[in-house]
């Protein structure tokens, strides 16, 4: 089927079609952010914002060396003498731009770069953090690391592997049902031991073959082959994201947990991570099936009964044995795997991924013309900025005081015992929608475990809780690593458009949201962890 363009629409200035636009200009949900943003700012501070930034060692603060509060702690920073309120006017403006900017990447009412940027202009225009240390807050080893992972997926899919791999995985595999029920459970528990991210940008390329023979079927129509594309991608995202709960090597969020549970001395081993968590990701992977068949899958037409099989093994058809550049890329991409596991505490995700694109750029195993093709940097800026937000939100206070708002509405019930568990799982559930996994249990980590003691409930518990919520960020680009790169890489090899928009992520992410809190609820708070030992030092 012949690929159409369609070309934007012009209407008249002020008119009612020209306020509501279109993705990447909708001047009706920029003005009514900008009244919001403007709203906020010029508010009288609340009570509890100048409360917490004078208050001392407030629970999970993260301060300045040799400072007790956040007044103290962010005036060091900004080598200034600002008062409490001024401090807590900070902290305001940091709740501001985080909702602003996530409601702009939820809706495309500007262009994702543009949104990118604004973060950053903000900061400025506030002083939100000095003026070199907002460069440098976009330049976090997590940016580095996806930039470099977007392009080695697309030195894989420029060299030929793709096909090659995407055959051994999906070979077997003959309609969307298999690949829902068959691949994403596996997939899950994989991702649950090898980098998550690693698979999803290898997978990628491998799924853009797949939705080209759907289109080259010439009877889906554009609805039809959108459910595929998100049939696809989202599919792979979310089946990533949930096994996460697997073993403590899934990424940053895991090691970050398993540091504060040795910093409150109980340390836990690998395999006790794993008897608390394995269990848990066949469940939450065949949820992630059903819910993707129901709502996608089946309504891609025609596509449901194509033979994914078939589509892997005409790729490979010719090819021959694995040779020359496809060899080369081979070697390169399992010492990617080795640099991960084995040297990234020595120069970090980034760095090691950043070396392999170097290595491949010397080889000449693809241009810097076919990065420039291939890879969306607007995404990797999407990243950086939700990189800065959280440096923002660490420093002033913000990421604190929104937590402990979030804890004073929960019912009574969620201040003891299990209901603190829960409570500490959707709290991060639904701050990891907003800024990256690592960062929301990084935040919210050290808030959650002084709960366990006073509720009266294991400090694994509520550790794991939290860090299994992080997986559930199904809702936003910025949730996860999988999001972004997968947002990234779903575009069309020809016309170069998005597959995928924000607002998918929305719309089909937010359910499985809850869908997953509810599995891990059932399934493993209230079902075998009742049945598991726990050891008998309590929180």
């Amino acid at each position: 089927m012949e690929h159409v363009v369609t070309a934007s629409v012009a209407h008249k200035t002020f008119s009612w079609p020209w306020w509501v636009g279109g993705s990447g200009q909708r001047p009706l949900i920029i003005l009514g952010l900008a009244i919001f943003f403007a709203t906020v700012a010029l508010i009288p501070v609340p009570k509890s914002m100048v409360d917490l930034a004078t208050e001392t060692n407030a629970k999970g603060a993260k301060y300045k060396e040799g400072t007790n509060n956040y007044v103290d702690s962010y005036n060091k920073l900004m080598d200034s003498d600002r008062t409490p309120e001024e401090v807590a006017q900070k902290m305001k403006l940091c709740v501001a731009m985080l909702f602003t900017i996530a409601l702009l990447w939820g809706t495309e009412a500007i262009a994702l770069a543009a949104t990118d940027i604004l973060v950053g202009i903000i900061m400025y225009l506030f002083v939100l953090l000095p003026i070199n240390m907002i460069s440098k807050a976009y330049m976090k080893d997590a940016v580095f690391f996806i930039a470099g992972v977007l392009i080695l997926a697309a030195a894989v899919g420029v060299t030929g592997l793709d096909r090659r791999i995407g055959n051994i995985l999906m070979g077997k595999i003959k309609g969307l049902k298999g690949f829902c029920f068959i691949f994403f459970p596996t997939l899950a528990v994989i991702a649950g031991f090898l980098s998550e991210h690693a698979l999803v940008a290898l997978l990628c390329p491998i799924l853009i073959l797949v939705y080209m023979e759907g289109e080259r079927r010439g009877d889906l129509s554009k609805k039809q082959l959108h459910m595929l594309a998100c049939t696809l991608f989202l599919g792979i995202c979310y089946a990533a994201n949930v096994g996460g709960s697997g073993s403590p090597a899934v990424g940053g969020r895991s090691a970050i947990m398993i540091g504060y549970f040795y910093d409150y001395g109980l340390p836990m081993s690998f395999g006790t991570w794993m008897m608390y968590g394995l269990p848990l990701v066949p469940f939450i992977a065949v949820s992630c099936s059903i819910w993707i068949y129901l709502t996608l899958a089946r309504r891609t037409g025609p596509a449901l009964h194509m033979d994914l099989g078939s589509v892997m093994r005409k790729g490979v058809e010719g090819m021959g044995p694995l040779r020359g550049k496809e060899l080369t890329m081979a070697l390169l991409f399992a010492a990617q795997v080795v640099l991960w596991i084995g040297f990234s505490s020595l120069i970090g995700l980034g760095g090691a991924t950043v070396l392999v694109v170097l290595i491949i750029l010397v080889l000449g195993l693809m241009t810097w013309d076919d990065i420039q093709a291939r890879v969306r940097f607007d995404v990797v800026g999407l990243y950086a900025g939700a990189c800065a937000m959280g440096v923002a939100l660490k420093y002033t206070g913000a990421g604190v005081w929104l937590a402990n708002q979030f804890v004073g509405i929960l019912p009574g019930y969620f201040s003891k015992g299990m209901g603190i568990v829960l409570s500490s799982s959707l709290i991060t559930t639904i701050m990891t929608n907003f800024m990256s996994d690592g960062a929301a249990v990084g935040a919210l980590g050290p808030v959650v475990l002084p709960m366990a003691a006073i509720g009266g409930v294991h400090l694994w518990k509520v550790g794991l809780a939290c860090s299994f919520g992080s997986s559930y960020a199904h809702g936003m680009i910025v949730g996860t690593v999988n999001n972004a790169i997968a947002y990234g890489m779903a575009k069309h090899p020809e016309t170069g458009e998005r597959l995928l928009s924000p607002f998918d992520f929305v719309v089909y992410g937010i359910p499985f949201v809850v869908i997953s809190l509810l599995v891990l609820w059932f399934v493993a708070f209230f079902g075998y962890w009742q049945f598991l030992p726990w050891p008998a030092v309590g929180g």
